[in-house]
């Protein structure tokens, strides 16, 4: 039985990889900072339903609190770490700029230094589709440059990438980054547009619709997106041979045991499309506010996701509707409404 240390397992996404890991028989060591970003409530109440399972253990502690996180895989030795924790959301990061500094560098600096130190089998970390920033040609790819972040956020995420690139070459620790592109589902975060379309709409209240909707998001439901990740967890990338190379769609480090891979429904949909879908569910319309591009937004994202289905023969696919409806059913059982 291997275990698998989830930072950020209180989290909507660390939430559902837990829950899979522990359906599949692995034990998972959670550790979540339950800062008040969001609701607490809803972070507790995901760590209560993973405790049910005894091969659960969740520890509160910050990322940046060194010792704490140290101490914790010393006397857990995890076979794999899983780093999900992260300062999110991209507009708070205009708000608050520090918090992405200290938990997504510092933090994610000092789950590196775990791993290095203790030699786990295979690292693995969140990135985004933000760090492709300003590129227009799509659908994204890994090996695309992307230099032209748009948000601290991003551009944080990207200094992860470049930092796991240099420990996977000094230390030669396996490491995958994955890109997650626009993620939604049931105990979804409500800072994040489902979410808040959903309780706007239900609630009666007007809804915020940036670039008067003139936006498209490849949307991910969640489950396939920790499906992947799970899939990759046994991809484990080696330190390439020079007298094989590299194949032409891999993302592979040629100097390092280090590899990117998109995660995405690899589609792009219509923002107006996805509320209308959200009305059509909840059974209302909304009242729409249209509004401006925000500072940091992109016109669209699309994930080419074809070296996940190379490397692991699976491809994210669930429908767009199904996805919502999933979410609402979930969202009026969870609020009573």
């Amino acid at each position: 039985m291997k275990k698998v240390l989830v930072t950020g397992s209180a989290g909507f996404i660390g939430f559902h990889l837990s829950k899979l890991l522990l359906d599949e028989g692995f034990a998972v060591v959670g550790y979540d900072g339950m800062t008040d970003y969001y609701d607490v409530r809803l972070k507790e109440r995901r760590h209560q339903m993973l405790l049910q399972n005894q091969r659960f253990s969740a520890n509160v502690g910050m990322l940046e609190d060194y010792e704490g996180l140290r101490q914790l895989t010393l006397s857990e030795e995890p076979d794999i770490i899983v780093h999900l924790a992260a300062q999110a959301g991209v507009r708070y990061s205009l708000e608050n700029p520090r918090a992405y500094i200290d938990a997504n560098i510092d933090g994610t600096f000092n789950v590196m230094e775990c791993a290095r130190e203790l030699g786990v089998g295979h690292l693995l970390m969140a990135s985004t589709s933000s760090v492709y920033g300003a590129n227009e040609d799509m659908p994204f790819k890994e090996r695309d440059k992307c230099d032209t972040q748009l948000t601290l956020y991003a551009a944080t995420k990207k200094a992860n990438e470049a930092m796991a690139h240099s420990y996977a070459h000094l230390w030669n620790l396996p490491t995958t980054m994955f890109r997650f592109f626009t993620v939604y589902g049931p105990w979804g975060r409500p800072d994040m547009a489902l979410f808040k379309f959903t309780k706007g709409i239900l609630e009666g209240a007007a809804i915020d619709i940036y670039n008067q909707g003139e936006m498209s998001r490849d949307f991910t439901y969640v489950t396939d997106l920790v499906r992947g990740i799970r899939l990759l967890i046994d991809k484990v990338p080696n330190r390439p041979d020079s007298s094989e190379g590299i194949a032409k769609n891999d993302s592979l480090s040629p100097v390092a045991p280090y590899r990117i891979v998109n995660i995405g429904n690899s589609g792009k949909v219509r923002l107006m499309d996805f509320i209308e879908a959200i009305e059509e569910e909840c059974g209302r319309k909304a009242v729409r506010n249209l509004m401006p591009m925000q500072k940091g937004d992109v016109h669209a994202t699309w994930a080419d996701a074809s070296l996940l289905n190379e490397l692991t023969g699976y491809r994210p696919g669930t429908d767009i509707r199904e996805g919502i409806r999933q979410f609402v059913t979930w969202y009026r059982d969870y609020y009573q409404v």
